[in-house]
C-alpha cells in the first residue's frame, strides 16, 4: 500500500516538474539576450562586492542584456537593482527555502520555483554567459554545472567572468595543481573556461564581447538545414546539446565486414 501511495505521489509530482518547466519556458519567450549573475545571499548594502555587482548590472542592462539571478538577497538583489534602476529587464528566479531565500523588491519579471533543478535550467538555457560574484554553496554549484555543461559541450560555448580574485583565485589554484597537475582529471584547456577579475567593466566586456564575436542569435533554434550541417547543435528540451550517444559512438568504432 506504501509503495503504490508513494507512486501515486511521484506521478503528481511529475506534473508539478513539467508546470514549472512550461511556466519558465514561456516566462523567458521574450525575455532575449541574457546574463545569468550568482553570488552570496548575505551580502550586505555597504560591502564592496554589493556596489560592484549593482554597477555592473547597470553596464549590461544599458548594453541591452536582460540579467538572470536568483530573486533573493544580497549580490542578487543588488544586481536586480542595478538592472532595474536603468530600465533593464530584471529576472528573477525565486526559489522556496527554509531560511535565508527571501525575494528582493527589484526584480520586474519574477517566478517562483520549488525545484532547484528546473530553476537551474532556466539559468543555463537562456543566458548567453555567466557571472559570478563570491558565494556559498549556491554560487559553487552554479559554477561548476556551468564548468560541466561547457567542457563537455552540452551547452552551446559563452563566457564565464569570475568578479573577486581574492575569493576566487584559491579555487582556481587548486583546480590547476590537484585538478590537472596532481590528477589529470581536467585538460590545460579547461583553464580556460573562465576568466578572474576584479573590474566589473572587464567582466562585462569579457561575456558580452564573447557572445558579440560569434554572432549567434538568442533564443532562434537551428533551422532544419543547420542541422542537417551540424546536428551536434540539436538542442535537447533543458537547451544542452544532444551530443552522440555512446551507442552511436560504439557503432562507429565497429570495423567493416
Amino acid at each position: 500500500m506504501n509503495r503504490k501511495n508513494n507512486l501515486s505521489l511521484d506521478t503528481w509530482r511529475v506534473f508539478h516538474i513539467m508546470a514549472e518547466f512550461v511556466d519558465g519556458f514561456e516566462a523567458f519567450a521574450g525575455v532575449g539576450k541574457a546574463i545569468s549573475i550568482f553570488g552570496s545571499a548575505r551580502v550586505k548594502a555597504h560591502d564592496p562586492y554589493y556596489q560592484k555587482a549593482e554597477k555592473l548590472a547597470r553596464l549590461l542592462a544599458e548594453k541591452g542584456y536582460a540579467i538572470i539571478t536568483g530573486g533573493g538577497p544580497g549580490i542578487m538583489a543588488a544586481v536586480n537593482q542595478g538592472a532595474a534602476e536603468v530600465g533593464g529587464k530584471s529576472v528573477g528566479l525565486n526559489i522556496a527555502l527554509p531560511h535565508e531565500q527571501e525575494a528582493n523588491p527589484y526584480q520586474n519579471i519574477a517566478m517562483d520555483f520549488h525545484y532547484f533543478f528546473v530553476r537551474k535550467v532556466m539559468f543555463i538555457k537562456y543566458a548567453v554567459g555567466m557571472i559570478c560574484f563570491p558565494g556559498g554553496f549556491g554560487t559553487l554549484d552554479e559554477f561548476f554545472e556551468a564548468m560541466t555543461l561547457l567542457q563537455t559541450k552540452k551547452a552551446p560555448a559563452m563566457a564565464v567572468a569570475l568578479v573577486g580574485s581574492e575569493y576566487w583565485n584559491p579555487l582556481a589554484d587548486w583546480i590547476r595543481t590537484t585538478l590537472l597537475e596532481q590528477h589529470a582529471a581536467i585538460c590545460p584547456s579547461d583553464l580556460n573556461l573562465y576568466q578572474i577579475t576584479d573590474d566589473p567593466h572587464i567582466a562585462v566586456a569579457t561575456v558580452c564581447d564573447f557572445f558579440e564575436r560569434r554572432g549567434v542569435p538568442c533564443g532562434v533554434p537551428p533551422s532544419a538545414e543547420q542541422l542537417r550541417r551540424h546536428p551536434q547543435e540539436r538542442l535537447s528540451g533543458e537547451g544542452t546539446i544532444y551530443g552522440v550517444p555512446p551507442w552511436e559512438t560504439s557503432r562507429r568504432r565497429t570495423p567493416p565486414e
